[in-house]
C-alpha cells in the first residue's frame, strides 16, 4: 500500500521540538507508521539546491500539508514572504489536504505578517489550536484519524453506518421500501406511511446520510445489493450425511437484499426438514408442525445477517446435515458477552444497529436480546437438544434434529468414539470444514431477489420417479380450491419466488395440482386445486402416514 506523505511546516526556529517529536510520534506509532510518511526538513540531506525550491517540491508529493502557526512569521526572502507562508500557498493551489494547528496566543502576541497568515488560513481551512506538544500530539491524531475514515482507510463506526460509495436513490427498490413500511406499520406501529416519500422514510431509519446512502440502506432495499457489497450474498447447502462431503443434493447461492435473503434461507431449511401435517379435526385449518420449529430457524439466520461482519469476504452460510442445522456467520461475540451469557435475557448490542432496527420493525426479530433465549425455549419444548454455539474464525449456530437424540442414545449405548466425532461434523484433526466452491459441483446461482431451481431436478423428483417432497406437501395441505399465498401460509413459506418456483411449478408440471383458470395464469381470481393424481398421491401418503 502506498503511504500517505504528511509535510510538517513551521516556522523552524519556533517548533523545532514540536516538529521532531510529531515526525518520531507518525513514524513510531503502531497505526500511523502503517499509513503515513512524514517529512520535517531537519532530515533533508546537504545538496547543492536551495532549501526552499526544495521544499516547495516536496509540498507538490505531500498528501497532507500540516501546519504549525505560532507567533514568529520567520526568515522573509525579497518580496517579504516566509517559508512556511509559501509552502501553505503551494498547498492550496496544488488542493491538498491541509491541516493547521495554532498556539493558544493572543492576538497581540502575534507578529503581524504570522497573524495576517493566521488569517488567511482561517479562511481556506479549519485550525486546531493547542497549548502543549502533548495537545498538539492530540490534535494531530484526532485530524489524521478523521483523514483515515474520510478516505475509508479505517473504520471506527459501524459498517452499516459507513457511506456506499457510488449507491444513489436510484439503486433503492421503492416498492420494497414501501412493502416494509406495510409490515413495520402492522407490526411495529411504524409512524409514517407507505405513501411517504423514500428518503422521508430512509431518514427517519438513520440510513442515509448528507453524504450519501449508507451500506445499511443498499443492503436492506438495495435493488441489487451484491453488485456494492458481493459478499452480502447467502449460502445454503443440504449434505445426505453429518459431515460435509460430496455428492452435495441441495446447493444454492442466494442473492437480493436482507429481507429476501432470510426468507429464501429459511424456506430453503423448512423445505428439507420433516414436517408433520395435523388433519382438519380441531380446525378448518391443517395444522403443520417442523421438526425444527420455523421460528428458531429464523431467529438463527437473522441472527447470522443481523451480526455479521460484513467487511469480511466471507458469506453467511447454511448447513443442513442429517442430524442438525449449523449456521455460520462470519462475524464475532462482543467481548463482554459469553456463550452462558446469550443464553438468558441479555442487553442488546447488534453489531450493525442501523440492519437491526429495520429487522425488528418488520418482525423478523421478536423482541431485541431474547432471540437467543426464545430460540432455545422453543426447541427444547419440541423435544431437541438444546442449540449450542461456537466462536472460532466464524461464529456457530447449531441446531439439532429430531434424529440427533436417537444418535446420541446410541452414541451413549455405544461408546464408540467415532460416532462422536461424526454427531460434531469434525474430521480427523477436529476442524468443521468450510463449504467452498471447491465441495460443491451442482452450484446454483440465483440473480437478484430471485431463485434458481436446482438442476439435479429435486424438487420435482424427475431423477427417481417419486414425487418431490415439495409436492408431498402441497398435496397434504391443499384442501378444495385455495390461492397461491393461502397455500403458501399454510406452510409458512416467506419468499414467493421461492414457493413458485420450487412448490407450484413443480406441481403443475408433474400434474398433482392445476389452476382454475388454466388459460389465463395471472387471472386476480386464480387459484390451485387437486388433479386426480393430486388426489390419489394424498391418499397414499395418509396411509403410508397410519401404516407407521
Amino acid at each position: 500500500m502506498k503511504r500517505i506523505k504528511v509535510f510538517i511546516s513551521s516556522v523552524q526556529s519556533e517548533f523545532a521540538a514540536e516538529r521532531r517529536a510529531l515526525y518520531e510520534y507518525l513514524t513510531t506509532d503502531a497505526l500511523f507508521g502503517r499509513f503515513f510518511e512524514s517529512f520535517i526538513f531537519e532530515n533533508l540531506p546537504a545538496i547543492d539546491q536551495r532549501a526552499d525550491a526544495v521544499y516547495l517540491e516536496e509540498v507538490t508529493k505531500c498528501d497532507i500539508y500540516l501546519g504549525i502557526f505560532g507567533t514568529v512569521y520567520g526568515f522573509e526572502d525579497t518580496e517579504g514572504i516566509s517559508p512556511t507562508e509559501r509552502e501553505f500557498d503551494q498547498a492550496t493551489i496544488l488542493h491538498k489536504t491541509r491541516l493547521v494547528f495554532l498556539t493558544q496566543h493572543k492576538t497581540s502576541d502575534r507578529d503581524p505578517k504570522e497573524l495576517q497568515l493566521i488569517r488567511k488560513a482561517e479562511n481556506a481551512v479549519v485550525r486546531k489550536k493547542f497549548t502543549s506538544p502533548d495537545d498538539l500530539k492530540f490534535a494531530v491524531y484526532a485530524a489524521l484519524i478523521r483523514y483515515l475514515e474520510d478516505k475509508d482507510f479505517i473504520r471506527t463506526g459501524p459498517y452499516d453506518a459507513a457511506i456506499c460509495k457510488g449507491a444513489g436513490l436510484e439503486d433503492l427498490d421503492h416498492e420494497r421500501i414501501a412493502e416494509f413500511v406495510h409490515l413495520a406499520r402492522a407490526r411495529r406501529g411504524f409512524p409514517l406511511p407507505a405513501d411517504a416519500d423514500p428518503m422521508k422514510i430512509l431518514t427517519h431509519l438513520n440510513l442515509v446520510h448528507e453524504n450519501g446512502l449508507t451500506n445499511a440502506a443498499v443492503l436492506l432495499f438495495g435493488k441489487q445489493p451484491q453488485r456494492f457489497l458481493i459478499s452480502s450474498e447467502i449460502k445454503c447447502a443440504q449434505f445426505h450425511g453429518n459431515e460435509v462431503r460430496k455428492p452435495i443434493p441441495s446447493y444454492h447461492v442466494y442473492k437480493g437484499d436482507l429481507f429476501q435473503l432470510v426468507n429464501q434461507a429459511v424456506d430453503f431449511v423448512l423445505s428439507r426438514i420433516d414436517l408433520r401435517v395435523g388433519t382438519r379435526e380441531a380446525s378448518v385449518e391443517v395444522p403443520i408442525e417442523y421438526e425444527i420449529p420455523m421460528t428458531a430457524v429464523t431467529e438463527a439466520i437473522v441472527n447470522a445477517i443481523a451480526h455479521r461482519d460484513y467487511t469480511s469476504t466471507g458469506s453467511v452460510q447454511v448447513m443442513l446435515f442429517r442430524n442438525r442445522l449449523e449456521i455460520w456467520n462470519p462475524g464475532q461475540l462482543p467481548n463482554n458477552l459469553t456463550f452462558e451469557k446469550i443464553k438468558h435475557a441479555h442487553s442488546s448490542q447488534p453489531f450493525n444497529p442501523l440492519i437491526a432496527e429495520p429487522l425488528y420493525l418488520a418482525g423478523f426479530i421478536e423482541r431485541l436480546g431474547t432471540g437467543i433465549p426464545d430460540m432455545i425455549e422453543v426447541c427444547k419444548k419440541a423435544g431437541l437438544n438444546e442449540p449450542e454455539f461456537a466462536q472460532e474464525d466464524t461464529f456457530r449456530a447449531i441446531l439439532w434434529r429430531a434424529n440427533a437424540v436417537a444418535e446420541e442414545a446410541t452414541l451413549q449405548a455405544s461408546g464408540e468414539a467415532t460416532l462422536q466425532a461424526t454427531l460434531q461434523g469434525t474430521d480427523r484433526t477436529g476442524q468443521v470444514e468450510t463449504l467452498d466452491s471447491q465441495h460443491v459441483n451442482n452450484e446454483l446461482i440465483g440473480v437478484t431477489g430471485q431463485v434458481t431451481r436446482q438442476a439435479s431436478g429435486e424438487a420435482s423428483g424427475e431423477v427417481t420417479g417419486e414425487p418431490g417432497e415439495e409436492i408431498k406437501r402441497i398435496v397434504l395441505v391443499l384442501f378444495g380450491e385455495a390461492k397461491r399465498a393461502e397455500i403458501q401460509r399454510k406452510l409458512e413459506l416467506k419468499s414467493d419466488d421461492y414457493f413458485r418456483v420450487n412448490y407450484i411449478i413443480p406441481a403443475l408440471e408433474s400434474g398433482h395440482i392445476e389452476m382454475t383458470y388454466p388459460e389465463s395464469p395471472n387471472h386476480p381470481n386464480q387459484r390451485y386445486r387437486l388433479t386426480d393424481k393430486g388426489i390419489e398421491l394424498k391418499k397414499r401418503l395418509k396411509n403410508s402416514k397410519k401404516n407407521k
